[in-house]
């Protein structure tokens, strides 16, 4: 088994689209345009399935006034909790170089938020066709996509606060958690963080709004520079459990830092998890969360550094954030074999 990185070729893109029934109510209008743009660029790659109960229609009509290729677009009538694909879709794997789809429970990230319809959505997915006769699995074990990062080679990044919640796998010890990753996605080397925090942030530290793999033994990670800020002290002592990570030849990682916006609030005063580590990458091109902050420009050159022969395509993610997600949030990919 291998769960391919997350760089290398897919068939298309998950989303699930915010309507009236989800926490976007209040800012539907907004939200919408937000996922409309990033539907529209990733159409221009690869295909986007996307999720929505009822009709598609008006989706349509704003996606093809954002110039989105409607001929790689495609939509499941599916009802949702919320939009987070990432934490409810599925992970695709490779077993003996064939294209396998596992659907890992999910219980809104330890139980905080309803997630029994977000739960089922993979499996109506398949039961639809959307995958064709592609297998799927269910390994009997809670996990969300953004826990999880992995460099395609065996080798998968993590945080103890999350995968050792005692409200996803209470009955599973952390060697017990090191096997199931071994079984399922092939890891043979679980690399765990122990610091590293976003306020505002309510997953229990998703490796993917933290640090990333890239290719060529490169980590990219949030980085505060700013000693005064309430995140400064966790983030400098994951920065140096970072530095203290060793390849699988033995090598210090190149570690690329991304710099964090300044704070952005929601209406109370309370902190947003704004994070430029919540990037997507897609064929040709990486897709990364700008918020209208001059350190947009750094974060972005540092992604072009990182993924040096791909596009930077630059996404106004600030209304996700008001939901306490970003751009990697609300995506999934599925890998090249899936769908075709």
């Amino acid at each position: 088994m291998r769960w391919p990185a997350e760089w290398e070729r897919q068939d298309g893109v998950l989303l699930a689209w915010p309507h009236e029934g989800t926490d976007w109510a209040p800012r539907l209008g907004e939200v919408e345009g937000v996922y409309a743009q990033i539907a529209a660029a990733i159409s221009r790659r690869e295909r986007v399935l996307i999720v929505r109960p009822g009709d598609a229609g008006p989706v349509l009509e704003g996606l093809r006034a954002g110039g989105a290729d409607l001929s790689h677009i495609q939509f499941y009538d599916i009802p949702t909790n919320d939009t987070w694909t990432r934490d409810f879709g599925p992970i695709g794997v490779l077993e003996k170089g064939q294209p396998v789809l596992l659907d890992f429970m999910f219980n809104g990230w330890g139980l905080k938020f309803a997630a029994d319809l977000d739960n089922l959505v993979t499996w109506k997915l398949a039961e639809q066709r959307a995958f064709g006769k592609m297998p799927l699995r269910a390994p009997g074990m809670v996990l969300e996509g953004g826990s999880v990062d992995g460099d395609g080679a065996g080798t998968v990044l993590t945080t103890e606060a999350c995968l050792l919640s005692r409200n996803r796998n209470p009955h599973l010890t952390r060697a017990k958690i090191e096997r199931k990753l071994g079984r399922w996605l092939g890891a043979d080397r679980i690399l765990w963080l122990r610091h590293g925090a976003l306020a505002g942030d309510d997953t229990d530290s998703h490796v993917d709004t933290l640090a990333r793999f890239c290719p060529s033994d490169t980590i990219v990670h949030v980085a505060c520079a700013d000693r005064r800020d309430e995140q400064y002290e966790e983030l400098d002592l994951m920065r140096r459990e970072l530095a203290a990570l060793r390849t699988r030849r033995g090598r210090k990682y190149r570690l690329l830092p991304l710099p964090l916006p300044g704070a952005i609030r929601d209406e109370e005063g309370r902190r947003l998890p704004a994070t430029y580590a919540n990037f997507l990458v897609i064929n040709g091109a990486v897709m990364a969360p700008q918020y209208g902050d001059a350190a947009d420009k750094v974060a972005r050159a540092t992604l072009k550094a990182a993924f040096p022969g791909r596009e930077i395509i630059g996404m106004d993610c600030t209304p996700l954030l008001f939901e306490h997600g970003s751009l990697h949030c609300v995506t999934m990919q599925i890998p090249e074999g899936t769908l075709s």
